[in-house]
């Protein structure tokens, strides 16, 4: 008996394999060519992180033996990660840039001395900025900042933080009172509506600035603060000032303008460092009017609301018998 060939059948199966052989062709081609656009993408990747580098290079300055980055009105919303390349800087300086975020690889840069990004449009203060245990001025004013993390407590070695002009921070939290050698802080023209307790716990603290706010009064411990010498109060609706006030032996500038006080407490004679104060547009209720000065120089250098005319108000007070309405 003769075999019988099935010629349809092996055309099928023929037909079948050719086609699974060029389909596995295609798929070798197109991962050769996915391979290709990587490998290129990746190679431009490389180019781009030199150029970036490169342009970065030319921003740094070595003064007085301190290498820093300044960058100044030229667009730079975010850094490049090639930054991380550049570890030895101790400054950074960047304003105007139009930067966004300061990126969380900050804590790589173990060297820095000085972060300075104020001017910018940045909204959010990334908590691995604590790690930076040597740097000594946190300058952020000018920004869009809202929220202070408790990491800044790290930073140990902080002496100068400035927040200025951010307008939306109302708070701080209680650990920045563990920063121990702060001397400078500056909280103008934000939305505080009383001094926090962070700041009444710094032991160093030397000058306050938190003119611009909502303040109404002052905590009752104010005297904590043993080392202030410099106090702005500007622009607030502070109505009164408490009496331990005038336990803040080493305060010798003091400023009051824009306020709302009807009267100078009399507390205010114990300050006896005091070289400079002002009660400016105030609706004091005392019209008092200092002595003519004999001599001509002095009489135009006076400050009609300054420290003499804040001795001669509380004379006053006192010879009118109105001192208890503003003690």
């Amino acid at each position: 008996m003769s075999a019988v060939v099935c010629v349809g059948s092996i055309s099928n199966i023929k037909a079948l394999w050719e086609s699974r052989i060029q389909k596995h062709q295609d798929e070798l081609k197109a991962e050769r060519g996915q391979r290709g656009k990587s490998s290129v993408g990746e190679i431009s990747n490389v180019w781009e992180s030199r150029i970036q580098l490169s342009k970065l290079k030319e921003k740094v300055y070595n003064e007085d033996g301190r290498l820093i980055l300044r960058i100044e009105k030229e667009e730079w919303k975010t850094l490049p990660g090639c930054l991380v390349k550049l570890p030895q800087l101790q400054e950074w300086q960047l304003h105007r840039t139009g930067l966004t975020t300061i990126p969380t690889f900050i804590a790589n840069f173990n060297n820095l001395l000085v972060l300075d990004l104020s001017r910018n449009v940045i909204n959010k203060i990334p908590r691995e900025i604590g790690r930076l245990t040597k740097l000594r001025e946190l300058l952020l004013s000018y920004n869009r900042i809202a929220e202070v993390p408790a990491e800044i407590s790290g930073c140990e070695n902080l002496e100068r933080l400035e927040l200025a002009v951010n307008k939306d921070i109302s708070e701080l939290p209680d650990q920045l009172g563990k920063l121990t050698q702060l001397t400078h802080l500056d909280l103008n023209m934000n939305q505080f509506t009383t001094i926090p307790r962070a700041v009444l716990e710094l032991p160093a603290l030397e000058w306050l600035d938190m003119g611009s706010n909502k303040l109404k009064t002052l905590p009752e411990d104010v005297d904590k603060m043993q080392c202030l010498h410099t106090l702005w109060l500007q622009r607030n609706e502070i109505s009164d000032l408490p009496d331990s006030i005038g336990h803040l032996q080493n305060l010798s500038t003091l400023v009051l303008t824009n306020n709302r006080m009807r009267g100078i407490p009399a507390c205010l004679q114990s300050l006896r460092n005091l070289r400079f104060v002002n009660f400016r547009d105030n609706p004091l209720e005392l019209e008092v009017s200092l002595p003519p000065s004999e001599d001509e120089e002095e009489e135009e250098e006076r400050d009609l609301f300054g420290l003499q005319f804040m001795h001669a108000y509380i004379q006053e007070s006192l010879n009118s018998g109105s001192t208890d309405l503003f003690s």
